[in-house]
């Protein structure tokens, strides 16, 4: 029998086969069902993260951010360099730059990014508001989640690896999205 049915989908003799954890069964794919399994996965951890990054900077003092106002904040922190919209959008692969402009407006609004005009081009920095703010989200993250999860050198190495992996899979994800629009 093949490994690639879903959970509760008998095979060809009407015994069930090894159980998946999918969140689409009617899209496991003969040819990998690990796929559908490895997208429930990211459905549920991209959402435990959010949730994560949210409370993680509540307690930091910053309330009311949704997980995208986090990662655009950390992001215009980054490096310590002022940013452009496009850049900030190319960053982290979103295409709705309104999504993005957005989130900076609401983050001037709380005076954590400020921008400036370097001729025609405007960039975007954290303020030292700012900065305190992601610094204590910093000390926040290193109490609750990076003492809790205990990493050693084997488990850094894992986690390394899948995140090299999923740098690969949002390439896949973006040649296939590219894909399926020009049909």
């Amino acid at each position: 029998m093949p490994r690639s049915r879903a959970a509760g989908q008998p095979g060809a003799a009407g015994s069930l086969d090894k159980p998946r954890i999918v969140s689409s069964a009617h899209l496991v794919s003969p040819q990998s069902a690990e796929m559908s399994e490895f997208e429930f996965g990211l459905i549920v951890a991209g959402n435990a993260f959010h949730r994560w990054i949210v409370h993680c900077m509540s307690a930091a003092g910053l309330k009311d951010l949704t997980p995208l106002d986090v990662l655009v904040l950390h992001h215009v922190t980054h490096r310590a360099r002022d940013k452009r919209l496009a850049d900030i959008c190319f960053i982290m692969n979103v295409e709705d730059t309104h999504l993005i402009n957005y989130s900076l407006k609401k983050l001037q609004g709380l005076g954590v990014v400020a921008s400036s005009k370097n001729g025609k081009e405007v960039t975007y920095a954290a303020t030292d508001t700012g900065k305190a703010y992601v610094e204590r989200y910093r000390a926040i993250r290193e109490a609750c989640l990076i003492n809790a999860l205990k990493a050693d050198d084997a488990l850094n190495r894992d986690i390394g690896e899948l995140a090299r992996l999923l740098r690969v899979l949002s390439g896949v994800y973006d040649q296939a999205a590219r894909a399926a629009a020009s049909m």
